[in-house]
C-alpha cells in the first residue's frame, strides 16, 4: 500500500484525525500542544498520528494536504488545518460544531 493509500484509510477510519508531533499526552511542539488542548476542551473524541514515528507519513502528507506544517487536524476527511486555523476556529465556536456532527456522523 503506497503512502497516499494510507493516509486515505486513515481518513476514512477516524472522522477526527490530528497529524500531530508527539502524542496527545506528550506534545513534542507547541502547536501540536495548543491544537490537542482546542480539540480537548470541546470534548472531542479524536485519532492522532504521530508524524515522528512515520517519516513516510510525515513526508506524504505535504504533498497529499499541499500543507507544508504540522499539525493537520482532519475532520471526515478534509483538511481543516494547522494550529492557527484549529485555534481560530475553537475561539468562534465553529471546532465544537464540526466535531461534534463529524462523531455523531460516525455514530449513526
Amino acid at each position: 500500500m503506497d503512502v497516499n493509500d494510507r493516509i486515505k484509510k486513515q481518513l476514512a477510519d477516524y472522522p477526527v484525525l490530528l497529524y500531530m508531533k508527539g502524542t496527545p499526552d506528550f506534545p513534542q511542539c507547541g502547536f501540536s500542544a495548543q491544537s490537542v488542548a482546542a480539540l480537548r476542551a470541546v470534548g472531542a473524541d479524536f485519532a492522532y498520528v504521530n508524524i515522528f514515528e512515520d517519516p513516510e507519513i510525515r513526508e506524504g502528507l505535504k504533498t497529499y494536504s499541499n500543507w507544508p506544517t504540522f499539525p493537520q487536524l482532519y475532520v471526515n476527511g478534509e483538511l481543516i488545518g494547522g494550529c492557527d486555523i484549529t485555534l481560530e476556529m475553537y475561539q468562534s465556536g465553529e471546532l465544537a460544531e464540526i466535531v461534534k456532527s463529524a462523531n455523531a456522523s460516525e455514530t449513526q
